[in-house]
């Protein structure tokens, strides 16, 4: 716990007069402008006044899931209100800036192209509903995985544990798939 309530504080630069004062200083610079321009790669010239909140963001979250995978520490986005509370203001951000500089082009997703005249007020309705419940289901499927996977580590290293002096051979099987299932958990924190 002492080990990851620390940890944040290594981010914070040392005030130095020099530019890059240490390797420390330039591996941060290196990992934040790696994370800025893969966020903004997709997006035009417009999207890239975001850039600091979301590389903000994304580092947030890589920290607090990466942490959260070392032995008896909480990781925050397990929990639906962390998650909730982080999709929908910028779910909603996006919705608005989308319905205010594309109006047509926004509303054009509730309707296919193609779809039959009769079909289309029930269809209308079932696109409105499936947008407005994204962030909740996102939320949710995000903190189901979270938790699963931490759930499994725990049960799966539980059960190494108990083996080792019964069957070693199993245990040692056992612990080849947490390793396994260790470095998944390290790609899921990550994604």
């Amino acid at each position: 716990i002492l080990l990851s309530m620390l940890f944040p504080s290594l981010l914070l630069p040392s005030p130095n007069n020099r530019w890059l004062p240490n390797r420390l200083s330039t591996l941060q610079l290196w990992l934040s402008h790696l994370i800025t321009k893969q966020l903004m790669l997709p997006l035009n010239k417009g999207g890239h006044k975001w850039a600091l909140i979301l590389t903000s963001l994304m580092t947030l979250l890589l920290l607090i899931n990466l942490l959260g995978l070392l032995p008896y520490t909480f990781t925050p986005t397990t929990q639906l209100s962390m998650n909730m509370a982080l999709a929908f203001p910028l779910w909603l951000a996006t919705l608005l800036t989308g319905l205010r500089r594309q109006p047509s082009a926004s509303l054009a997703h509730l309707l296919p192209e193609g779809t039959p005249t009769p079909l289309i007020p029930a269809l209308i309705m079932i696109e409105t509903t499936s947008l407005l419940i994204r962030p909740l289901a996102l939320g949710v499927r995000l903190t189901a995985n979270l938790t699963a996977g931490h759930l499994l580590i725990q049960l799966i290293s539980t059960a190494t544990m108990v083996l080792l002096p019964i069957m070693p051979t199993v245990s040692l099987l056992t612990a080849l798939i947490l390793l396994l299932l260790t470095i998944l958990e390290v790609a899921v924190a990550m994604i």
